[in-house]
């Protein structure tokens, strides 16, 4: 019988060009999502300032004189329930970070704004006289607006799921970029280059290519850090870490021991809590609500990232001021650990002011890669023409304009500033004397 002879090899009708689909995924990522990317970088980089921005913008948050000694926070709650006595509910004292800072106070479901996604009620008070300064909702102001854009594009849960893909997908889109950069070790050299005697579109193509390559492990870490706290309960079940997400309030712990004429104070609580942690931080306390409501105090540990949501928490007993839970972050599972790692993370706090400010630029990566990746295409496609550039010229002529205003500050500083601030206060002083000698 005559054999069957199969071919050993099938070629086929084209070879797959894996960096072309690499390419049309970048490019077309870029321009659908690019500038809701800047837009959500820009609003995490003024974020990271929010309370500082905050301050500014609001004088009347600081406190003017700060003094050694600050009120007892029982009279504090006392102003807050006596400027809002229809208030009926817990509320958590956040504490300053700084002695001319505000305490705030957080009501989490005011009914102004009960059918809204996330609109507690904040209200400043100062420490050391107990005046409310400031009664304010979440997100009628502007840092908080700007927050709530950042991590829900004002579209409420929606926009959370929608920011948890937009992560995924920001994530793809500089991984493709990272394999569009890449040139092989031969021309690795070659890939770190900055040529600008070649035009203006090489120019910033070539920015365009460094800039991502420096921020690409940040981008990462940031699309894959905001990933997981929009959408938390992924990660809490793989890392067996239910409940220790952002914002998490924890266990429901209730008080067990009999309603008496003496419940325990605020004060007191606050200081029982801090018998196991001595050396701890009073970040945030949460008053109880009805019989069986505890004391929730949440205390910092000079071993803890996480600055503004330390994870060291002790529920106290409303009526026998024992402590009926404790939570250390000391004694976490490494899947706790690391959940509890997303947060600082994400803003920066966890490397402490120098991260924050790092993070502050990386996140205005995003708007300089999506402008000069478009500037590329549009050239590319023939709507925006090449120019020629010259670095050093460039570089000549701003300095030279900047020594020319320095001169021109100077001279005038020296020849119009100085005398007429000499005048004026010769002036002042000789009607000084003229005021004493008529006394």
């Amino acid at each position: 019988m005559q054999e069957t002879h199969y071919p050993l090899i099938v070629r086929p009708r084209f070879i797959l060009n894996a960096r072309k689909w690499w390419r049309l995924c970048h490019v077309y990522l870029a321009l659908s999502l690019g500038l809701i990317f800047a837009l959500i970088g820009l609003t995490g980089s003024l974020s990271i300032y929010r309370e500082e921005l905050d301050s500014l913008l609001n004088p009347q948050l600081r406190v003017d004189t700060p003094q050694s000694t600050a009120l007892s926070l029982d009279k504090i709650v006392a102003a807050v329930r006596a400027a809002h006595p229809d208030r009926h509910g817990a509320w958590t004292l956040e504490m300053p970070r700084a002695p001319d800072g505000m305490i705030t106070a957080w009501f989490e479901k005011p009914k102004e704004s009960v059918d809204a996604f996330y609109a507690p009620l904040m209200v400043s008070v100062n420490p050391y006289t107990g005046r409310v300064v400031d009664s304010r909702l979440w997100g009628k102001t502007l840092t908080t607006w700007l927050l709530d854009l950042h991590t829900q594009l004002q579209l409420d849960g929606f926009g959370r799921n929608a920011l948890a893909v937009l992560g995924g997908l920001l994530m793809l889109s500089v991984i493709s970029g990272l394999y569009l950069w890449w040139p092989g070790w031969h021309k690795l050299l070659h890939a770190f280059s900055l040529r600008h005697d070649a035009g203006l579109m090489r120019l910033v193509f070539d920015l365009h290519r460094l800039l991502g390559l420096a921020s690409s492990g940040f981008l990462i870490m940031l699309a894959f850090t905001g990933f997981h706290l929009a959408y938390p309960s992924l990660l809490e079940n793989l890392t067996a870490a239910s409940g220790m997400g952002h914002g998490d309030a924890g266990p429901n712990v209730r008080s067990s021991a009999i309603p008496n004429d003496r419940p325990t104070s605020l004060s007191e609580a606050t200081l029982v809590a801090r018998g196991p942690f001595p050396s701890s931080e009073v970040r945030r306390i949460t008053t109880p609500v009805g019989e069986l409501g505890t004391y929730r105090i949440n205390l910092r540990q000079l071993n803890e990232i996480n600055q503004h949501h330390p994870f060291t928490t002790v529920w106290v007993d409303r009526w026998s001021g024992q402590i009926r839970d404790v939570q250390n972050p000391s004694q976490f599972s490494t899947g706790q650990t690391f959940t509890t790692w997303l947060w600082p993370l994400h803003t920066g706090e966890a490397l402490g002011p120098n991260g924050r400010l790092l993070w502050f630029f990386v996140g205005l990566t995003p708007t300089f890669l999506f402008l000069s990746g478009l500037l590329h295409w549009l050239h590319r496609h023939g709507w925006v023409a090449d120019r020629e550039v010259n670095l050093k010229q460039a570089t000549d002529a701003a300095t030279t304009a900047c020594m020319t205003t320095l001169k021109r500050a100077a001279k005038a500083i020296f020849t119009v500033m100085i005398p007429a601030a000499n005048r004026l206060l010769q002036k002042i002083y000789s009607r000084i004397r003229r005021i004493k000698r008529l006394k």
